[in-house]
């Protein structure tokens, strides 16, 4: 199997890096491929702009999605995207790796997903949820929080994971096509003791060990809706 891990953090001593050192052990002991995508160490581009494009097909006017649509065909996207989808293409199995910030990811991700996921190649065309661009590959996110459990349940402080996750694991995971895996969720780290993060970091290996089996995400493809973008009835909870 290829991972392509795409990792968000800034300091290289953090429990993130274990988090990552771990999952790059893990996965080359059972004899599987891990490429990184380090950003914060790429000082990767997080801003979308017209120096995405090295050619135009408009100068004066930058509609974005009608310039990555022409960009995917020429193949004249910016370098650092193409190269970044290219470690797509080659992967079996996404992971994105980052700390919860503001109930969301880390800008410098976010750009990459602004950036990378771009129309005509990870959706368009009639490519989307679970008939997208990526279609056939699988994703996990790997996250770390400040919060501890117990304010991420449903009826916490901070709501319940799966819906603060939705908009990452529904809205671009899924539509973009991937298999979206359940999330592996490291609790409040900061606060614990460093037994209590070894054991944390020995159960991320437990789950990466077993990816193979591991549960999707249960999310309604495509054939569960009508014509007006509605779930069917008989596919409602």
């Amino acid at each position: 199997m290829k991972v392509l891990l795409v990792y968000a953090h800034e300091e290289p001593h953090s429990f993130n890096a274990a988090m990552k050192n771990t999952a790059i052990k893990t996965f080359e002991a059972a004899g599987h491929s891990v490429v990184v995508s380090d950003l914060y160490r790429m000082t990767f581009k997080a801003v979308a702009d017209g120096d995405d494009f090295l050619e135009r097909r408009d100068r004066h006017y930058l509609k974005r999605q009608f310039e990555e649509q022409a960009a995917s065909t020429l193949g004249t996207l910016a370098h650092d995207i193409l190269d970044e989808q290219e470690k797509l293409k080659d992967c079996d199995l996404l992971i994105l790796q980052f700390p919860l910030w503001w109930f969301s990811m880390p800008a410098i991700m976010k750009g990459w997903v602004d950036r990378v996921m771009t129309m005509g190649f990870a959706y368009g065309g009639g490519k989307w949820y679970d008939e997208g661009g990526l279609k056939g590959k699988r994703a996990m996110l790997a996250v770390t929080t400040g919060g501890p459990e117990a304010s991420y349940l449903e009826r916490g402080i901070n709501g319940s994971m799966e819906k603060v996750l939705f908009p990452i694991q529904h809205g671009i995971l899924f539509f973009c096509g991937f298999d979206v895996l359940d999330p592996f969720v490291a609790w409040g780290p900061a606060h614990q003791d460093q037994d209590s993060r070894t054991k944390v970091l020995n159960r991320y290996a437990e789950v990466l060990s077993g990816i193979e089996t591991r549960e999707r995400v249960p999310f309604h493809p495509l054939a569960h809706y009508d014509k007006g973008l509605q779930l069917k009835a008989e596919f409602e909870p």
